[in-house]
C-alpha cells in the first residue's frame, strides 16, 4: 500500500487529500461498512457543528 493517495472532491472540487496511512485507514473503514458520507466529513473536518440532533428530526 505504498504511495497510496485518497482524493475526496465535492461537486468536483477537492477537499481532501489523504495520504500513506490516512489513506489507508479511511479505504478500511470504507471497506468495513461505515458511512462513507460520516467518513469524508471527519476527514475533511466538516463534522460536528452542533447542529446534527435536530437535524435527525427534520423530514
Amino acid at each position: 500500500m505504498q504511495g497510496e493517495v485518497v482524493e475526496i472532491r465535492h461537486h468536483g472540487r477537492p477537499a481532501a487529500t489523504l495520504r500513506k496511512s490516512a489513506a489507508a485507514n479511511f479505504l478500511d473503514a470504507f471497506d468495513r461498512g461505515d458511512d462513507p458520507q460520516q467518513l469524508m466529513a471527519r476527514v475533511t473536518g466538516n463534522y460536528r457543528h452542533g447542529n446534527e440532533r435536530s437535524a435527525i428530526h427534520r423530514p
